[in-house]
């Protein structure tokens, strides 16, 4: 069987420059949907030439809905001790997610999510994996083809263009952005029906730059818990929990949403950001810089790189990015300043940095589009 080279090289991209992949190390390839079988099987062979053992498992979400949907909650707790145990023994994992229809999970009760996400994917992904090395990824499909509004042939050209990016040369200018948010205290970002400001004073500030999610892009943070005011209003649509949001805007003081609306969705809207005590607060902010995403297209994993935004998540911090906000929830949640999306500022200590989605400051200049294609 001949296997597609951008297939080859992005897998030896993810075990050789993602994930640093040594010989004796168990590699946790983690597949859904039966459309990456084929870079799930180069990712096998590469594993193995390269001396490492891989562990791998396929299935749809079709298998594991009959389960979310019926499962108590000692069901659930020891469905997630099972998968515990598996993580703790890996090295490193893969996660490669193809799911032919991403509405598959969408009639799952609220609570039933919320199940799922509380002790698998908490305690499961948002704890263990997270000491492990790890890359988290979609596959190209009939699926996210439509979603992005595009042939599958034509969609398949740009993902492989985004993912087999020159992460390296991304990941250099990325630095003086690092730097910078590491020296700052006050965030403001305006825009059309946004006004918002907090402080990310003492925060640790991380990169992506290939190493977690492919495709990557991202600048990331926390903002100080309670030191959010104003209001913002997210420009992408987005997917959480099985459904489709948009126009979703939120009002904050002192940290807290105090108002959710959104086009069509508000009542679930508000039952996510319900959930617990802190998904109400906001555990993430991020500046996106990949310069082949620039539109949305419902996948989270594309929409919080794109070029010219920023997300500002409600939910869980990550513990590399710690403030002290920890939930069930974590809903990276996009605005698009460039100016085909409305425009927009993004102000460090009410300087400047970036309008309508381009930097503007000198050391930043090689984040801009132009000078990372």
């Amino acid at each position: 069987m001949n296997i597609d080279d951008r297939i080859t090289t992005l897998a030896q991209n993810l075990l050789n420059y993602s994930l640093d992949v040594k010989p004796k190390e168990v590699v946790y390839i983690d597949i859904i949907g039966h459309d990456a079988r084929e870079l799930g099987q180069e990712l096998i062979r590469i594993c193995t030439k390269m001396g490492a053992i891989p562990y791998w498992q396929s299935f749809d979400d079709s298998y594991s809905k009959p389960f979310f949907n019926q499962a108590n909650p000692v069901q659930h707790q020891i469905f997630s001790l099972f998968h515990q145990e598996i993580m703790q023994k890996v090295d490193c994992y893969i996660g490669i997610r193809s799911p032919s229809n991403p509405y598959a999970l969408s009639d799952l009760t609220h609570e039933a999510g919320e199940l799922k996400r509380r002790y698998f994917w908490q305690e499961v992904h948002g704890n263990i994996r997270q000491e492990k090395r790890w890359v988290v990824l979609r596959y190209p499909n009939e699926a996210m083809s439509m979603l992005a509004q595009k042939s599958k042939e034509v969609f398949e050209d740009f993902y492989f263009q985004v993912c087999n990016l020159d992460y390296s040369k991304m990941s250099r200018a990325m630095d003086p952005l690092v730097n910078l948010m590491e020296k700052t205290d006050k965030v403001r970002i305006v825009s059309p029906g946004t006004d918002i400001t907090f402080s990310i004073k003492d925060i640790s500030v991380k990169k992506c730059d290939g190493k977690l999610n492919i495709p990557d892009g991202e600048v990331f943070t926390a903002p100080v818990r309670d030191s959010i005011n104003g209001s913002i209003s997210y420009n992408a649509s987005t997917f959480y929990d099985g459904s489709r949001f948009e126009n979703i805007s939120l009002s904050v003081k002192e940290g807290k949403i105090i108002k959710a609306d959104c086009q069509g969705n508000s009542e679930k809207l508000n039952k996510i950001l319900n959930t617990d005590d802190n998904a109400r607060y906001f555990g993430e902010f991020a500046i996106g810089v990949n310069p082949h995403i620039k539109h949305p297209m419902n996948d989270i994993l594309f929409d919080e790189k794109i070029a010219g935004s920023i997300h500002l998540t409600p939910g869980s911090s990550y513990d590399v990015a710690s403030n002290g906000n920890k939930s069930s929830v974590h809903w990276d949640l996009v605005l698009i300043q460039r100016s085909s999306y409305g425009g927009g500022d993004l102000y460090f200590d009410d300087q400047l940095i970036r309008k309508d989605g381009l930097f503007v400051v000198d050391d930043l200049q090689d984040l801009n589009p132009e000078a990372l294609i």
